[in-house]
């Protein structure tokens, strides 16, 4: 392995890392933001625990699945081809563009309950993770920024929109477990660079560090006792049960999530320290005459292609029992082989799809809030078994495009809003006296509102409200 270059890195940082949304200051410190935040969660509420809005059933059909997203790729490659501002492989625009149209799928997948989808949805949730490990590598590894203000940034990011629902829907943080697992793992490439930070730079230091997250995770997950032993006493935290289908073991669902993309995250930070060589590789390739370009670049088309035909052959088609015991181990395939095809030419390197991009900038707020105003869980901790619908049943498409409207234009104010309060409560590392004053009022108003809501509780006589 090789150590990323300085003008390689600047480069490829330049192009990918997320760049934090530059707030509405205007609104940020008004009320504003705080009136909006509360109606999406009255109107969650409302579509979630009420009957003033009628439910639908999932009924599944590939065909529509197929005709929607295949619509939708032409739309965005007619209207939204656009060129990238730095033509690197895994640039930010492709990355967004990558991460929107699985989005797409993974959602359709939950709309229609597209079961046959289920191994191809693992394998986008491990694309995710993938990129939380390549992306916060690639950061960490070139600006040595560990500053306590920026991590708090990224758990806000991650966390405060599911913690708003949680409390006011009463729902268990596990219900979104995408939440927990890109939080975690999170967290595990910060320690992972953040410890011995001095050691970053040199190339059997980032090995051991690497082997070292291997052995880790082998440890805690693959050894399920040790698991158990340092998660029971968080059960509280991440323990989750389906009232449809209680689970007595309440830490199954989470061993079991994180669990299955246990591994690809180390994957990602590898690909990211290899990326400069991997980078420098397709450039000779550009540079070569014509005919051997042309030949070069087949060959490799035909390899990534004959591997792929046999990991679908003898993995991606397994039962999906089966397919979960191998999936922690295979996943990196899949993901290698798109990222090679998809960065083959330079032309496709150039361009990406802005209307996948920008749906990937609003994944983490679609995933949320598509239980509580796309589909519908009906009782707290409930999955989402119903659709929201506003016309006939018998109207299936109509009531489609009018949930899916109101769904993704709530999704993307949930987005700005986050990023619009995360500048006011959390300030960059220059401020930190600033930092530490905004939690402690955070803390003291979350005291005051959570002794208010059980003197409500009791004194009231309002306790049923909260189970039914």
């Amino acid at each position: 392995m090789q150590p990323l270059g300085v003008s390689q890195i600047e480069l490829h940082l330049q192009s990918h890392i997320s760049k934090d949304v530059v707030p509405d200051t205007s609104i940020a410190g008004s009320g504003f933001v705080r009136v909006e935040c509360c109606t999406i969660l009255l109107w969650f509420y409302v579509v979630d625990r009420t009957s003033l809005l009628p439910y639908g059933d999932k009924h599944y059909s590939r065909d529509v699945l197929g005709f929607i997203f295949l619509a939708l790729t032409l739309v965005a490659f007619f209207t939204s081809l656009k060129q990238c501002r730095v033509a690197a492989l895994l640039n930010r625009q492709q990355t967004e563009e990558w991460k929107g149209w699985m989005q797409v799928l993974f959602l359709l997948y939950h709309y229609f309950e597209a079961k046959e989808m289920y191994n191809a949805i693992r394998v986008f949730i491990a694309g995710y993770v993938w990129m939380t490990g390549f992306g916060n590598f690639s950061y960490y590894f070139k600006t040595g920024d560990f500053a306590f203000a920026r991590f708090c940034q990224m758990m806000w990011r991650l966390n405060f929109l599911v913690v708003l629902v949680c409390v006011a829907l009463q729902n268990s943080y596990m219900l979104y477990y995408i939440c927990p697992m890109h939080t975690l793992y999170t967290i595990m490439v910060y320690a992972a660079l953040g410890l011995g930070h001095k050691y970053n730079k040199a190339k059997i230091g980032i090995t051991c560090k690497l082997l070292g997250c291997v052995a880790v995770v082998f440890v805690c997950w693959d050894i399920k006792p040790v698991f158990y032993a340092i998660w029971s006493p968080f059960t509280w935290f991440v323990g989750y049960s389906d009232p449809r289908k209680p689970n007595a073991d309440l830490l199954h669902e989470w061993y079991f999530r994180s669990s299955l993309d246990r591994y690809v995250w180390i994957h990602g930070m590898l690909f990211a320290y290899m990326h400069p060589r991997f980078e420098a590789a397709l450039q000779r390739i550009d540079k070569f005459a014509i005919g051997a370009r042309l030949s070069i670049r087949a060959a490799i088309i035909a390899v990534t292609l004959a591997l792929f035909a046999t990991w679908y052959h003898f993995i991606y088609l397994l039962p999906k029992r089966e397919y979960n015991r191998v999936h922690p181990y295979t996943s990196w395939i899949p993901i290698t082989l798109w990222v090679v095809l998809r960065n083959m030419t330079p032309a496709m390197r150039h361009f990406s799809l802005s209307l996948f991009g920008w749906l990937g900038c609003i994944t983490l707020e679609t995933y949320i809030s598509q239980f509580h105003t796309w589909l519908a869980t009906g009782i707290p901790n409930g999955q989402p078994k119903m659709l929201l619908i506003f016309f006939s049943p018998n109207l299936p498409l109509l009531n489609f495009a009018a949930s899916t409207a109101v769904y993704v234009f709530v999704s993307h104010r949930l987005f700005l809003l986050t990023n619009d309060l995360k500048s006011v409560v959390i300030p960059s590392a220059k401020v930190s006296k600033l930092l530490w004053r905004n939690f402690g009022m955070l803390a003291v108003c979350a005291a005051l509102l959570y002794t208010a809501s059980l003197a409500l509780i009791r004194v009231l006589g309002v306790n049923h409200l909260v189970h039914h």
